[in-house]
């Protein structure tokens, strides 16, 4: 997993994004401004940068241009704003920012940012070359289906559901046997991760947790970076 430094001022949304990147499997820092920033950056050397543009010292904009003219801008960043505009992305992006997301920020592309910020070029390009030759190989699969054969064959098919229940327990017992089975698949296949957890059943996270162990669910299970 990554290390992600956060700058932000408002501290609701520091508190948020770390929650949300520490579920994630993170090491999550945070900064309330560009002072922090740097020092946090200087030390910690992190893996992706989360940069909040209007701040009450120094702008973000001003500091990505500041990493940019000291060769410090060695990690990919990502801009946050709740008033950007399309010449404040533009800028941005022409300063070295690898994404610009709009507050407030959905969890689907908080999570899709971080990802393609943190994937090495080296599997981007390598999965770009198995493409290629995939398509020199098969011409005449190219326009069809062919590639996506291939990327069917190679892919993971992941957890599966249980299919197995007694359905001669009362009601209540077999309806908490379907709910623990139902959780534990989906936590299989977010790799432990809450908030995916929680975003896909429709969940608040506290009401999430506290069903999760009424039911008896192991949460370290599938946790990342935990046991089997």
């Amino acid at each position: 997993m990554a290390i992600i430094l956060v700058v932000d001022d408002e501290l609701g949304i520091r508190g948020l994004l770390s929650e949300i990147l520490t579920d994630e499997g993170h090491t999550v820092e945070l900064a309330e401004n560009a002072a922090q920033a740097r020092a946090l950056r200087e030390r910690m050397r992190p893996d992706l940068v989360l940069l909040d543009i209007w701040m009450p010292d120094v702008d973000g904009i001003s500091l990505l241009k500041e990493w940019g003219a000291t060769s410090q801008l060695t990690m990919p960043v990502i801009m946050m704003s709740g008033h950007g505009t399309i010449d404040t992305a533009v800028e941005a992006t022409k300063n070295g920012a690898m994404a610009f997301l709009e507050k407030p920020i959905t969890l689907q592309k908080l999570l899709r940012a971080v990802d393609q910020a943190l994937a090495k070029p080296s599997q981007r390009i390598a999965a770009a070359v198995a493409g290629l030759r995939n398509d020199m190989a098969h011409p005449a699969d190219s326009a069809g289906g062919g590639a996506i054969g291939l990327v069917e064959m190679q892919a993971d098919p992941g957890p599966q559901p249980e299919q197995s229940f007694n359905l001669d327990l009362p009601l209540r017992e077999a309806r908490d046997a379907f709910e623990k089975s139902y959780f534990e698949f989906h936590l299989a296949r977010a790799n432990g991760s809450m908030t995916r957890v929680a975003d896909k059943t429709g969940l608040e996270r506290t009401h999430l947790y506290r069903k999760l162990k009424q039911l008896g669910v192991d949460l370290t299970r599938n946790k990342r970076g935990g046991g089997p």
